[in-house]
């Protein structure tokens, strides 16, 4: 009998939790975009010295992420949630009660950034992933799920507080919020893995030994495999385009004349079919494997980019919005589902860190490139082409990497 086949195996409880901390906490990651141009107006800073925080941030994420990762597998993930959770909130509050350039990069760019890097995309999809043999990339995509939901209720709720009320008391609601929810759902509910309680991941024979679950190669040995090098030069290009897009999609609209609030629900929108292609992925991936879904994504965002760079109407920004959004999380659930197919579990969340870290990485970039060429042209133009170009070469990029490890 296969483990989990007779009563609700305690990994969906943990699929649960997990969907609920990302629901704000990557909504969260949002707030800013909203509240772009209002911060520029306040304090007089151009987009390139927004962006430039916006970009420290994402690169600290980024590099935290491989800490969050190494402590996570050594001690769990209690810990790294409870006190990312609590440097978060701190982060946004300090940043809602900031008065100049310095302690806005301080709370934003650096306490912010550590907040973000324990309940991410990167470490909950580690999470369960270790909790499920069979449904991995169901059980990924529905926990996950919880962030694009977060994108959909939090853009739009920002824009009309940021409207209301300005941007501060945004970023102290959100900030609060996050720390209230966050908490009683680590401890009271969250594990590290199956064998903490003495189970076995979902899916498995309740005879069948799990030393597959737990082992694989170290980050040594990952690093001399061809395909985690085109793997992570693919995360990258993904995460520049991703955070490119959620940073500067609103200011890019408002330039064109469109409200606020109108265009903070675009990127609502964007949020809400991001769970639909997240939703999509995991099954998808289960039955047809992770590459296809991957390069297919790609190819869309080719021709999103070209879009907006023939034509800005508010048709053209909404169709961005849809489509674009779509693809915008189809491999947050796929990364640690081929990874551990590629290394095993054992150092998972080292290993998916260091591929997050690039697709951060790749965001800081691209967040701070769109604002600079902003500042020098005037214009998005050059930052379109770019993206456009380089989401061509990533289908490139995911057909080298191997679907199965190499026995």
């Amino acid at each position: 009998m296969k483990v989990g086949s007779t009563k609700l195996h305690y990994g969906w409880y943990i699929v649960l939790a997990s969907f609920l901390i990302l629901l704000l906490n990557s909504g969260a990651r949002y707030v800013f975009g909203v509240a772009f141009k209002s911060m520029g107006s306040e304090f007089g800073w151009g987009r390139a010295a927004l962006s430039g925080v916006f970009s420290v941030n994402m690169a600290l994420f980024a590099i935290a992420l491989l800490f969050t990762g190494r402590f996570y597998d050594k001690y769990g993930p209690k810990g790294v949630l409870a006190i990312s959770s609590f440097l978060l909130s701190l982060g946004f509050v300090g940043t809602a009660l900031c008065r100049g350039f310095w302690s806005f990069f301080v709370f934003y760019g650096i306490i912010s950034a550590l907040g973000f890097s324990g309940p991410s995309i990167p470490l909950v999809s580690t999470l369960v992933s270790k909790w499920f043999h069979e449904k991995k990339g169901l059980a990924v995509s529905i926990a996950l799920s919880g962030g694009a939901l977060g994108q959909f209720l939090l853009s739009p709720l920002s824009g009309v507080l940021v409207e209301a009320y300005g941007w501060r008391i945004c970023f102290i609601a959100i900030g609060l919020l996050t720390l209230v929810v966050n908490l009683p759902l680590v401890f009271l509910v969250i594990r590290g893995d199956p064998h903490d309680l003495k189970l076995r991941p979902y899916g498995t024979l309740a005879k069948e030994t799990v030393s597959g679950a737990v082992g694989g190669l170290n980050l040594s040995q990952a690093l001399r495999t061809p395909s985690l090098w085109a793997f992570m030069t693919m995360m990258f290009i993904c995460g520049a385009g991703d955070f490119f897009s959620t940073t500067h999609l609103v200011p890019m609209a408002t330039d064109q004349g469109i409200s606020t609030i109108k265009a903070s629900m675009m990127l609502g929108w964007y949020g809400l079919l991001s769970l639909g292609g997240l939703l999509i992925a995991g099954p998808v991936a289960d039955a047809l494997g992770c590459r296809l879904p991957i390069m297919v994504t790609f190819g869309i965002r080719v021709f999103t980019f070209v879009l907006l760079m023939s034509e800005k109407s508010y048709w053209s920004f909404l169709s961005f919005s849809l489509v674009f959004g779509f693809t915008h999380l189809v491999t947050a659930p796929l990364t640690p589902v081929l990874a551990s197919k590629l290394y095993g579990t054992r150092n998972l969340g080292l290993i998916t860190g260091l591929i997050n870290t690039l697709h951060f990485l790749g965001g800081s970039l691209m967040a701070y490139l769109g604002g600079l060429i902003f500042d020098k042209t005037q214009s998005y133009q050059l930052a379109l082409a770019i993206m456009a170009l380089a989401s061509g070469t990533a289908v490139l990029w995911t057909y080298l990497i191997e679907e199965e490890a190499k026995s």
